[in-house]
């Protein structure tokens, strides 16, 4: 009958061959190369990526899906006059599409008083668009000067298109 070898003598030759070849690997020089120029490269770009995922505010990338950069729209009144409205930015909440948060606004708006066709530029640090509801509220340092002279200063002001 033959002679059966011990399993555990094999399981632990071949464990110490293994170390073996990891300690070559490292002390042969390209294991310490390797690690050199993975922290170099990270000091170099400064690009470390020690944050944790904790400190990342996942509800403002989700509530901020769309961000836009120089918006401009525009279209007609109810009266069929035309306006423009301008901002630096503008961005829309993923669960809220139909109002649009603007930045920095500006725009001019066509209207008819009295037979007079007068011509508004507006001026305001925030505003909302709400394409439904066909309203734009102009919120913080709203100036509003017509073409006929008259000047409008407010904290707030809402416009139905």
């Amino acid at each position: 009958m033959p002679v059966q070898g011990d399993k555990r003598t094999f399981i632990i030759f071949t464990k110490h061959r293994r170390l073996k070849r990891l300690w070559q690997f490292f002390f042969t020089g390209w294991g310490l190369v390797m690690v050199a120029a993975l922290i170099a490269g990270s000091l170099f770009t400064r690009q470390l990526l020690w944050t944790p995922i904790s400190a990342i505010n996942m509800t403002d990338i989700v509530s901020n899906q769309f961000k836009m950069s120089n918006a401009s729209f525009a279209g007609t009144d109810k009266n069929g006059e035309p306006f423009q409205i301008n901002a630096a930015t503008g961005r829309q909440e993923y669960n809220n599409p139909d109002i649009i948060f603007l930045e920095t606004v500006s725009g001019k708006i066509r209207r008819v008083s009295d037979g007079t066709v007068i011509t508004d530029d507006i001026v305001a640090d925030t505003g909302q668009y709400n394409r439904r509801a066909r309203t734009i509220t102009l919120i913080g340092n709203v100036r509003v000067d017509s073409d006929n002279g008259d000047k409008v200063r407010t904290k707030e002001l809402v416009i139905k298109l």
